[in-house]
């Protein structure tokens, strides 16, 4: 069915969200945002959703006014960050559910054509317009090589305004960051989002720190391990995590402190 552009719903960094056709909505993404990046994320969707993940259905591509769009169905129902946000749901509720995502993320059969982290961060960091300060980039890549490479599918941003509570339970958006690589990225991500990013701007900054308690408690649960040894594979993956961050388009106070705890870590790691 061929919609027609509607309303904005939603809006996040690189993309627009807007009703299309009855049921669906498509995410527009914004002008100058390189076409490879909307077929990049419809195949990661497409793969982890054939696979049985929690991935929304990609019902089709589009492109409109040089803008290039993936057409999804309208998933109707809070995000986990609103459900915490209204206190709906506690902070440790939510936290367990971000951990049963991760571990069926982390489950799914990685896609075939899923890029190694290697080959995404040295896509996104050295071609990334200046994002990310060159010495930054050449230290995370070298951190890269040193690093076991894994063999498994991360999501590489969930957190919880990126989880949509449904009727058929939760789904998870925004796959433009699939990547084949540790499990213990995805949980380095999450705690630079919620510990480091989120409590600079959420109202109750007690909040995203409770929820990534939570979540690294019941991950390490769920999959045997004791807390201790899962911050210790946590440890060698957070500045590649904050340098994702710095490609989302941070604030200049933000920014400024990502990149001095990046040249702090590196050094450490060095």
């Amino acid at each position: 069915m061929r919609g027609v552009l509607g309303e904005k719903v939603g809006e996040g960094v690189f993309a627009d969200i807007h009703a299309w056709a009855p049921g669906q909505v498509v995410k527009l993404f914004k002008a100058g945002i390189p076409r490879r990046v909307s077929r990049w994320e419809a195949r990661m969707t497409r793969a982890v959703f054939a696979a049985g993940g929690p991935a929304p259905e990609v019902l089709g591509e589009v492109s409109l006014d040089g803008r290039c769009g993936i057409v999804l169905p309208r998933l109707e129902g809070p995000t986990l960050l609103q459900l915490t946000k209204s206190g709906a749901i506690t902070f440790e509720r939510a936290g367990a559910i971000l951990a049963s995502l991760f571990l069926t993320v982390h489950n799914t059969p990685p896609p075939p054509d899923v890029l190694p982290l290697r080959d995404l961060m040295n896509g996104s960091s050295l071609l990334s317009g200046g994002a990310v300060p060159r010495h930054i980039a050449t230290g995370i890549l070298a951190l890269i090589e040193r690093l076991r490479p894994g063999d498994g599918p991360c999501h590489g941003d969930l957190h919880p305004d990126n989880v949509m509570i449904t009727a058929d339970g939760p789904r998870i958006i925004d796959w433009s960051v699939a990547v084949r690589a540790p499990a213990a990225l995805d949980l380095a991500r999450c705690h630079v989002m919620l510990s480091e990013v989120a409590v600079q701007v959420a109202d109750n900054p007690q909040r995203p720190r409770a929820v990534n308690t939570a979540a690294q408690s019941e991950y390490a649960r769920l999959t045997g391990m004791s807390e201790a040894a899962l911050t210790a594979a946590i440890e060698p993956y957070l500045p590649i995590a904050r340098v994702q961050a710095l490609l989302g388009r941070p604030s200049p106070t933000l920014r400024d402190m990502l990149v001095r705890l990046l040249e702090a870590s590196l050094r450490s790691q060095g």
